[in-house]
């Protein structure tokens, strides 16, 4: 690498490179870019490795190769640009995968979820390898490594008392589960709550839906060794996905269907699932990212008869600065319990059988604590 080349990516660090889809990631040597003016350099100390992630990976999702995955996190601060001027070296922050611009249509008319450019930095190159490759961040946050280089409104600072692998966690799933519920949706008290998923964003939808004063919390997944997380989230029945779900969840709901449903799987064969089981007037919402090609039919008569609401959910449909003090208070009283998302814990090198396990339906949140067993 020329000088030049050494000045514009200082930074060498260990990282899961995705070189292509549906093959393993392997942990070599990137280097970051400098830190701009409004810039801060973060070292992960922790990362959840989630379900899009997958996507990612599978090529669900489009993603530049090669690429650094990873997006929900929690890390400590190396390095600040000379215009940030709130934070400090040191001090924790959550990685935020969508950076609100603060200007365009949407984030000035209350929804920073949806911001025009929140997403486009994972299509721009943040990284080089050992031979000069541009790399690109996955997600735009790139957490699968040591270090990386977001903007200064991608992260959020964390308080003294919350601890990092919580904080972690309500990088995505938490934040994206809870707010389902309680922005999206804003499911009321003592209604009927329909869940399908258990993975991180349908545990943290069922906890959601505690939340909310729900009395008929209904968990469905395909792995019924889930139905004590589910129980254990706020769920009030476990029901097995299989050919006689929808008719346990009409009995459940007085033959009507649940008042709101969510779907945290995203296929088009759960989509509709979701649908049917929603009673006449309740509302549906998609939580789970699909594919593109994934097509999902609905007649126009029944979108009339039904007269269901269907709606999508980005990342909870939450204002993560504003809001994020209101999930600290939820960890803080207990009224939140995340260590229940974690179901192991893992070095970098140990990505992909976390990937794998999510594959398997199996797995919940690893864990990785990239710094630790890297080199």
């Amino acid at each position: 690498m020329s000088q030049a080349e050494t000045r514009d990516y200082p930074h060498a660090v260990r990282a899961a490179v995705l070189r292509e889809v549906g093959e393993p990631m392997a942990v070599e040597t990137i280097r970051l870019r400098a830190v701009g003016p409004g810039d801060v350099r973060v070292r992960i100390d922790q990362t959840g490795v989630c379900h899009s992630d997958l996507s990612l990976a599978r090529g669900v999702l489009a993603q530049p190769l090669p690429a650094v995955l990873g997006h929900e996190a929690c890390g400590t601060i190396a390095e600040i640009g000379d215009e940030v001027t709130d934070l400090a070296a040191g001090q924790r922050v959550i990685l935020l995968w969508i950076t609100p611009c603060g200007h365009c249509f949407h984030c000035t008319h209350d929804e920073p979820h949806l911001c025009a450019t929140g997403s486009t930095r994972a299509h721009e190159p943040y990284a080089v390898t050992a031979a000069g490759e541009p790399v690109y961040p996955g997600l735009t946050v790139g957490s699968f490594a040591e270090q990386t280089v977001v903007p200064r409104g991608a992260v959020v600072a964390v308080p003294d008392d919350i601890d990092t692998a919580d904080a972690a966690l309500l990088g995505c799933a938490v934040t994206t589960g809870v707010g389902a519920v309680v922005a999206t949706a804003k499911v009321t008290s003592g209604s009927s709550v329909l869940v399908i998923g258990l993975g991180g964003v349908g545990l943290s939808v069922l906890q959601g839906a505690r939340l909310a004063g729900a009395s008929t919390v209904i968990a469905v997944d395909r792995n019924t060794d889930k139905a004590h997380q589910a129980k254990a989230a706020g769920a009030t029945h476990f029901v097995a996905a299989d050919d006689d779900t929808k008719k346990a969840v009409r009995a459940l709901t007085e033959k009507r269907g649940a008042d709101y449903a969510f779907d945290c799987v995203g296929s088009s064969r759960t989509i509709r699932d979701m649908w049917s089981m929603t009673r006449r007037g309740g509302a549906a919402t998609v939580v789970g990212i699909g594919g593109k090609d994934d097509m999902v039919s609905f007649s126009a008569l029944e979108l009339f008869h039904f007269a269901r609401t269907l709606r999508g959910c980005v990342a909870g449909s939450l204002d993560a600065v504003a809001d994020m003090p209101r999930f600290f208070d939820w960890v803080r009283s207990g009224e939140l319990d995340l260590r229940g998302l974690v179901t192991g814990h893992g070095a970098l090198a140990e990505v992909n059988h976390a990937l794998d396990e999510l594959a398997a339906g199996r797995g919940v949140r690893t864990l990785l604590t990239p710094a630790e067993g890297a080199r």
